[in-house]
């Protein structure tokens, strides 16, 4: 059993950047690739990004690329999120997730099989 907890969400205007922190429970943190996903109101959760379990390999949605950033500290059961140049469209509920199934190409929501709660990200223009 895994429990993932979100935080460093909140409004920021367009441009600017947020971290967003997943802390997780658990001895196996280590044994888990972690993603992140989005959901905008109205609009189905998507795929953000995603980091293998020892950190070695990240993916993104295209949509995101060039601007955030996965990273993952093992010791401290921690994931991160560095989000650069928000834009509105940004503006979502991010959650964490954790896997133990891997694809650098493919990232579906089904594979993932403990999430947190979610953050609210805002962005204004």
């Amino acid at each position: 059993q895994v429990q993932l907890v979100e935080s460093g969400g909140g409004l920021v205007q367009a441009g600017g950047s947020l971290r967003l922190s997943c802390a997780a429970s658990g001895r196996t943190f280590s044994s888990y690739a972690m993603g992140w996903f989005r959901q905008a109101p109205g609009k189905e959760r998507e795929f953000v990004a995603a980091i293998r379990w020892s950190g070695d390999i990240t993916s993104y949605a295209d949509s995101v690329k060039g601007r955030f950033t996965i990273s993952r500290d093992n010791a401290k059961n921690t994931v991160y999120l560095q989000m650069n140049s928000l834009k509105p469209e940004d503006t979502a509920v991010y959650s964490c997730a954790a896997t133990t199934r891997w694809r650098t190409t493919a990232h579906p929501s089904g594979w993932y099989d403990y999430w947190g709660q979610g953050t609210q990200v805002t962005v204004s223009s």
